[in-house]
């Protein structure tokens, strides 16, 4: 698989300064909404740690709760099916459609399946397949990937909502209006609803306990999908499990909230069987997810629970776009899963981080998000595979601060020389930090020099 630059597709992201700035702005009212949600729950953070050691125990524990979730999900007529790979998952999914004869499917928003490229290959063997989230459907008119994991058309207006729709459902091209455009896709999708042989749903939550999984929407389309068609196949990584009844409350009361301000999503619907004469399939991916639980700096980025706070709050996220990633999943937790899955390809993405730590302050679950991306960048190092200007870059700065006295002459130097040069002498190809930056302006003293002469008073 070829290299991708983030920076370079960041730069053409913020080449359109309008859309940057109301990309941010848009997503930093979800981040707003949040936290007021949170605050409504004196036990927030008492929540967080639970969800975190419920995750921590389980990931710890997975066989023992796959074998547990397997064999009751069994006992209730659902069929489970494991998938190693992605290649596998699709061949499983369409081998159930295949045997039931299935030419049209409705789709709610499945992460996995996205990261399977179900779609593709679904089409590829001749089936409709039609996404029936909103936001999901108009990227998928407009054949792009999800930008976000909650929103997945967050990177669009709706006068480019109106044109898509104009183009794929012949509605009025200058009319832009959020309750019409909605209108005219219920109207759409309403129909793929009725002649849909079958429905496949992602899963939010899959219950040892019980044998049942979870899946949480605010438009209801999974309930649709699931309850019209005879068959439904639900598809989930292994990391979904959790393993008592009870601990789902835990989980729900900081997912919306988390996700987009809400007490709770508006349907929250548990699928614990096949409807009247039909059939329900479960597929289990690992897809190279094993591998996290063997490594102590990156095993709890499987806690993830998807609800995207971390990228509402991002600041490189929120200025870049989600297409900037080239990965399924954006953001601060994208970044971390793609560099551990493919370093090689993705070793820009660990650098796509201010290293404030918003994300790991906002995650539901407390995952050390911040830190996983700076160990990556440390791995990346010992590893040689990232590029020559940034290794010296970070040689020379190391260097440079392992020697106290040669760290304090530098800087006496700049402060004197810095502002006397030339803008073109240090805005440069060799500077890469002064890509979108610029020098602030020198003090007459550094920190050390006033807090010795403070010490003297």
């Amino acid at each position: 698989m070829s290299n991708f630059d983030h920076p370079q597709k960041a730069k053409e992201f913020v080449a359109n300064d309008e859309r940057m700035h109301w990309h941010d702005k848009a997503l930093w009212f979800v981040r707003e909404k949040r936290d007021t949600a949170s605050k409504s729950i004196p036990e927030w953070e008492t929540l967080r740690e639970y969800a975190n050691q419920i995750k921590t125990h389980t990931m710890a524990n997975l066989d023992k709760y796959l074998t547990e979730f397997e064999q009751n999900a069994t006992k209730r007529g659902i069929k489970v099916y494991f998938a190693k790979d992605a290649q596998e998952h699709n061949e499983i999914v369409y081998n159930i459609l295949k045997q039931n004869n299935v030419k049209k499917v409705v789709k709610s928003k499945s992460m996995l399946t996205e990261e399977c490229h179900l779609n593709p290959f679904l089409e590829s063997k001749g089936l409709e397949v039609v996404d029936t989230d909103l936001g999901e459907r108009i990227v998928q008119f407009r054949n792009e990937p999800p930008s976000h994991i909650v929103l997945p058309a967050i990177h669009l207006k709706k006068e480019d909502v109106a044109k898509t729709f104009h183009e794929k459902i012949n509605t009025d091209e200058n009319n832009s209006d959020p309750t019409y455009l909605t209108r005219a896709a219920r109207e759409h999708l309403r129909e793929k609803f009725l002649n849909a042989d079958a429905g496949i749903t992602g899963v939010n939550f899959a219950v040892a306990q019980t044998g049942g999984v979870v899946v949480c929407t605010n438009e209801g389309n999974a309930d649709m999908g699931a309850s019209l068609p005879k068959l439904h196949i639900a598809c989930m990584g292994i990391e979904k499990i959790i393993p008592r009844l009870k601990d789902l409350s835990v989980f729900t009361r900081l997912l919306a909230r988390s996700a987009t301000g809400q007490p709770i999503t508006s349907y929250t619907s548990h699928f614990h069987g096949p409807v009247e004469d039909g059939e329900m399939h479960i597929v289990i991916v690992d897809n190279k997810r094993t591998p996290f639980l063997q490594s102590n700096s990156y095993q709890k980025a499987l806690n993830c629970i998807r609800c995207g706070a971390c990228m509402n709050t991002c600041p490189i996220y929120r200025r870049s776009g989600g297409h900037s990633y080239q990965y399924v999943i954006p953001g601060p937790i994208g970044s971390t899963l793609a560099t551990f899955r493919d370093p090689k390809k993705y070793k820009t993405l660990s650098f796509a981080c201010s290293l404030c730590g918003s994300c790991s302050n906002v995650c539901p679950v407390k995952i050390d998000l911040d830190s996983q991306l700076y160990t990556h960048r440390q791995d990346l190092r010992e590893k040689n595979i990232i590029s020559n200007q940034k290794r010296i870059a970070m040689q020379f700065s190391v260097w440079l601060m392992k020697n106290p006295s040669l760290f304090n002459f530098a800087g006496k130097v700049a402060r004197k020389i810095v502002p006397l040069l030339p803008k073109a002498l240090i805005y440069n190809k060799l500077n890469i930090w002064g890509k979108q930056r610029d020098i602030p302006d020198m003090p007459a003293k550094s920190f050390k020099e006033l807090y010795k002469e403070e010490k003297k008073r």
